[in-house]
């Protein structure tokens, strides 16, 4: 059975002061479309996320959002400059002696140098937390899956009793062939009294083979007969594991061309009703197909 490509999961994971929040989101598209919102402290992880979401899903815009509340995987701590703090200490005790400045060099002339000490963070990223975190994807992917797997069996439902209606209208064009091709037969012939201003010779048994071969290009059998066929493999193809909405996609065209070619041969308003039906509940399947993975 086709799965929606339209799901949403989310896992949260909490380790001592951090918590970590995944969330991902998937929507309908022709292929597999990866985007990640996620921590500069986690780029890391980005590869390793994009390969497990790869083994999820085939086709869909997934979006993969990673937050952290709390402290973290930083950590801070103050960074000195020796080589720089000897020189201030050196060029000021020289300034003290020569100036014969009383007193011992204040430690606040040294505090208040910014150059001199600073604050850098440190990013800690132990092998627990990394596994934590794709774990917690894969949570999310696993909710994701539940979610447009249940969402795909709706769809499909809906394409089921849409397919049913069609079934009914292909079997009523079914049984209205020799009307159509006696419809077409009449018209043909009297375009050709028309054009010959009444003076056809009615006995010529030629003119009538004329007649009925072109006739005969009014036939819809044939269009019958492929549009079932689409049904049918249709009905098939919607029943299959895996990726599937392309193959949906492309036989309800062929569908689609076969009703609009039945619609072309026939001028008979209960028919063009039907074709119109038909091409109305086949446009309905495309856009359900459309959120099939």
């Amino acid at each position: 059975m086709g799965n929606s490509m339209t799901g949403y999961g989310r896992d949260v994971l909490t380790d001592e002061n951090t918590t970590v929040t995944v969330e991902i989101r998937t929507v309908n598209h022709r292929f597999l479309d990866f985007s990640a919102k996620i921590p500069r402290s986690l780029l890391f992880l980005e590869d390793k996320i994009r390969k497990i979401i790869q083994s999820y899903f085939q086709r869909g815009r997934i979006e993969v959002y990673i937050g952290i509340e709390g402290e973290g995987f930083v950590r801070k701590h103050l960074k000195t400059d020796w080589d720089l703090l000897e020189q201030y200490v050196e060029q000021l005790t020289k300034v003290k002696n020569i100036h014969h400045i009383p007193g011992e060099i204040p430690i606040s002339v040294i505090s208040s140098m910014p150059e001199l000490i600073s604050v850098e963070e440190m990013q800690e990223h132990p092998d627990g937390i990394k596994d934590a975190i794709l774990n917690s994807t894969k949570n999310a992917c696993e909710q994701v899956v539940k979610m447009r797997n249940e969402e795909g069996t709706h769809l499909i439902r809906d394409i089921v009793n849409i397919m049913e209606t069609m079934q009914t209208t292909v079997s009523l064009l079914h049984s209205s062939r020799s009307s159509v091709i006696e419809e077409y037969r009449e018209r043909i012939h009297n375009r050709l009294k028309d054009y010959l201003n009444e003076n056809i010779p009615l006995e010529d048994s030629r003119i009538y083979q004329e007649i009925a071969l072109l006739a005969e290009k009014g036939d819809i059998t044939e269009e019958i007969t492929r549009l079932q066929s689409h049904i049918d493999l249709f009905k098939e193809t919607i029943k299959q594991e895996g990726t599937i909405g392309r193959k949906l996609d492309f036989i309800s065209q062929e569908m689609h061309r076969e009703a609009n070619t039945i619609g072309s041969k026939s001028t008979d308003a209960k028919i063009g009703e039907w074709v119109v039906s038909l091409k109305g509940d086949i446009e309905k399947i495309k856009e359900q197909i459309q959120n099939i993975e």
